[in-house]
C-alpha cells in the first residue's frame, strides 16, 4: 500500500488470533502495522508478529523493488512488532538498528543478543536524515512500555506513533474506529494517562498531518477527531453523558434491581443507559463504557463477607487503570449481612476524584417497596 510516494505500508492483518495479549477478544482480527521509507537511504519501521514474518519480508521485499535497507527503527519490543528484528538482521547483515536504550536491553532478553555492532541508539529529539526525509524521535516511556520511542516524518508530515492510536481488528475490518480504539486504550494504555498527555504535549509543536500507528487504520484526515479521543481519554475526562450500570446476580434479585434502575433512569430522562451483565459480558467492553460515561452503577450480592468475584475483577480493572473523575452509585443485596457497599468503597479509597451518592440501595434478598423507592431515589439522583 502506497501512504505516499515514498512511505509504503507493508504490515500483515491477523485474522487467526482469538485474544490479543491472551486477554482480549479480537473478533476481527488484529494488525500489525509496518511501514519503509524510501529515500537515499530506507528505512524500515518496526516488523511484525512471529507468525508473519515471511509474509511481511514478503511485503518488504516487494516495497524495495531490489534495494537494500540501511536502517531497523524500532519503536516499541513488544513481541508482536519485535518478533522479527532477528530475521531482518540476519537478512540484511548491513543494516543498523534504531531504538532507545531500554529496547536493546530488551533485545537481549529476547534475541540473547543485543545487535552492539549494528546499534544506532537514539533519545529525545535525536535525528536521523535519510536524504529528503529527516527522522526526529520523540521518547514515549509508558505509552506502554518503558522503552518506547515515536518518530515523526518531516517531509511527509508524518507521525509514526508507535502503539498510540492503535485500534482492535485488523486492517479491513468494517467496524467503527472510536469503539475500538476506545476498549484498546483503556485495556492496554489506560493506566498511563499522565504519560500520554506528556507525549501530546511534545506532539502538540509538531505540524502532523498523518498518524501511522502499529495497530489498526493509518490515520491520514480529521485528524482533530482522534486527537481529541485521545485527550480525553488520556486526562480521565468525560467523553460521553450517561449511566453504566453493571451487575452481577446469582439468582436474579439483583438483576430485576438493575433493570429497574435502568428503567427509572429513562424516565427521568438519562440520555443513555448502559446495562452489562459481569459474567457473561464482554469485561473489556464493559472497562471501555465505565470510562466513556460520567457516572457508573455496580450491584452486586455480598459473596463470602466479600462481593461476587466477577464484580471484584470489574473494579481492579477500573482502579489499575486510574479510574477517576467519576460518580458511583451502589445497590448491594445480601440476604442476612449486606456488605457490599462498604467493601466497594474501601477499593476506591485510593482513587482520585471519585464521587458517591447519597443514595444506596439495600436490597435483603429480593426487592421490596422501601428497596424499589431506594432505586426510584437513585435514579433521580443521578439523572
Amino acid at each position: 500500500m502506497e501512504i505516499t510516494n515514498d512511505i509504503k505500508y507493508i504490515g500483515v492483518n491477523d485474522r487467526e488470533i482469538d485474544l490479543f495479549e491472551g486477554m482480549y477478544d479480537v473478533p476481527n482480527g488484529m494488525a500489525y502495522n509496518s511501514y519503509v521509507i524510501l529515500d537515499e537511504k530506507i528505512a524500515v519501521m518496526d516488523t511484525v508478529d512471529a507468525h508473519f514474518g515471511d509474509e511481511w519480508l514478503s511485503n518488504l521485499e516487494k516495497a524495495l523493488g531490489g534495494r537494500t535497507p540501511d536502517y531497523l527503527v524500532v519503536q516499541h519490543m513488544e513481541p508482536d512488532h519485535s518478533a522479527n528484528i532477528k530475521v531482518f538482521a540476519d537478512k540484511y547483515p548491513s543494516a543498523k538498528i534504531v531504538a532507545s536504550a531500554k529496547a536493546f536491553v530488551m533485545m537481549g532478553q529476547f534475541f540473547n543478543i543485543d545487535f552492539a555492532d549494528k546499534q544506532v541508539v537514539v533519545g529525545e529529539n535525536d535525528t536521523l536524515p535519510l536524504g529528503k526525509h529527516t527522522l526526529t524521535f520523540i521518547t514515549a516511556p509508558m505509552v506502554h512500555w518503558p522503552e518506547v520511542i515515536m518518530t515523526y516524518d518531516d517531509a511527509d508530515k508524518a507521525l509514526f506513533s508507535a502503539d498510540g492510536f492503535g485500534k482492535f481488528g485488523a486492517l479491513d475490518a468494517d467496524e467503527d474506529w472510536a469503539c475500538e480504539a476506545r476498549r484498546y486504550y483503556f485495556g492496554i494504555v489506560g493506566k498511563y494517562g499522565a504519560q500520554v498527555q506528556a507525549v501530546l504535549k511534545k506532539a502538540a509543536g509538531l505540524e502532523i498531518e498523518k498518524i501511522l500507528p502499529l495497530h489498526g487504520p493509518l490515520l491520514l484526515e480529521n485528524l482533530g477527531y482522534y486527537l481529541n479521543l485521545y485527550n480525553i481519554w488520556s486526562s480521565y475526562g468525560v467523553e460521553s453523558e450517561g449511566v453504566v450500570i453493571a451487575y452481577t446476580s446469582v439468582y436474579g434479585n439483583t438483576k430485576k434491581a438493575a433493570l429497574l434502575l435502568e428503567e427509572k433512569l429513562k424516565e427521568n430522562g438519562c440520555p443513555k443507559v448502559a446495562v452489562t451483565d459481569l459474567a457473561r459480558d464482554d469485561m473489556s467492553e464493559a472497562v471501555e463504557d465505565a470510562f466513556r460515561y460520567g457516572k457508573l452503577v455496580l450491584a452486586t450480592t455480598t459473596y463470602n463477607a466479600e462481593i461476587f468475584p466477577f464484580m471484584r475483577d470489574f473494579i481492579l480493572h477500573l482502579t489499575e487503570r486510574n479510574y477517576q473523575n467519576r460518580t458511583i452509585g451502589i445497590i448491594e443485596n445480601g440476604s442476612w449481612a449486606p456488605t457490599a457497599a462498604k467493601v466497594i468503597k474501601g477499593m476506591f479509597e485510593k482513587s482520585k476524584n471519585i464521587t458517591f451518592t447519597d443514595t444506596t440501595v439495600t436490597i435483603k434478598s429480593a426487592l421490596n417497596a422501601e428497596s424499589e423507592a431506594q432505586i426510584a431515589s437513585l435514579a433521580k439522583e443521578l439523572a
